[in-house]
């Protein structure tokens, strides 16, 4: 396989080659904090950073509050659906965000690992939800000045 795909950095064989970074965010049902994490980055970072989300327990839906909170900034999540976690998805990203399932997400070697402790929008009104979505997008820009710097 040519480069590190751990650290991003290319062979000598790649020079002159640009790979995208791959991130991945997690959390159990895929319909909140993980959905708002991926969305956040999407937005900042174009198709710069290839962006993946999934759920160990997908819902059915994107929670409706979630969406409310998020076309609040302008970001549209009316046609994302839930996605279930599977092992080819982690071991083909470079970065993998959990957010609250950590135990649950298969660990490959060479693959940075996060743990963002946030708190779930599941059940909660809109201005709670407002506040874990300031939260995540503040982490996310964070992490999109470190990846594309």
């Amino acid at each position: 396989m040519p480069g590190d795909r751990a650290s991003g950095r290319l062979s000598r064989q790649d020079e002159g080659v640009t790979r995208r970074s791959s991130v991945l965010f997690v959390c159990v049902h895929n319909a909140g904090r993980s959905q708002m994490a991926a969305a956040f980055l999407r937005h900042r970072a174009g198709d710069t950073i290839e962006v993946r989300s999934a759920g160990t327990t997908p819902a059915d839906e994107i929670q409706p509050v979630v969406r409310q909170a998020m076309a609040e900034v302008g970001i549209d999540l009316s046609d994302v659906v839930p996605k279930r976690l599977e092992a080819d998805t982690v071991e083909a990203s470079d970065v993998v965000i959990t957010m609250g399932c950590g135990d649950a997400c298969p660990i490959f070697p060479g693959k940075r690992y996060e743990d963002w402790t946030l708190d779930d929008p599941a059940g909660q009104d809109v201005a709670t939800v407002r506040r874990i979505r300031d939260e995540i997008d503040t982490r996310v820009q964070a992490l999109s000045a470190e990846l594309l710097a």
